[in-house]
């Protein structure tokens, strides 16, 4: 079956990762432009990178085609690597968004 050995882990990751944020961590991080700004910077690094990892010319990283989409953008990278990039810079920065609360709720509270 195509994509089922990178595509659809990649799209759970996703999903798994947005739930947490707006079912259980409620941080309102995807509220704030700071984070969108963040995802910015992410892709103006991941897109050369991840361009020259994956170009089909001379490729150093290379996809099994029944394993993902086949739809790569742009410079031949697999759509799937932004859904995994996502899933783990926003993962990140939840950790981090609820790290924070607890420490300010904590200091708050000794107060």
């Amino acid at each position: 079956m195509i994509g089922i050995g990178y595509t659809l882990p990649a799209v759970v990751s996703v999903l798994l990762v947005i739930a947490w944020e707006l079912l259980f961590l409620r941080t309102g991080l995807f509220r704030r432009p700071a984070y969108w700004m963040s995802m910015a910077i992410v892709l103006g690094f991941q897109i050369p990178v991840d361009g020259w990892l994956t170009k089909l010319s001379a490729p150093i990283v290379v996809y099994h085609d029944d394993h993902f989409s086949g739809i790569r953008f742009p410079w031949d990278i697999p759509v799937e690597d932004f859904l995994f990039g996502f899933s783990m810079v926003t993962a990140v920065l939840l950790l981090w968004e609820r790290q924070r609360l607890r420490r300010e709720t904590a200091e708050s509270e000794a107060m």
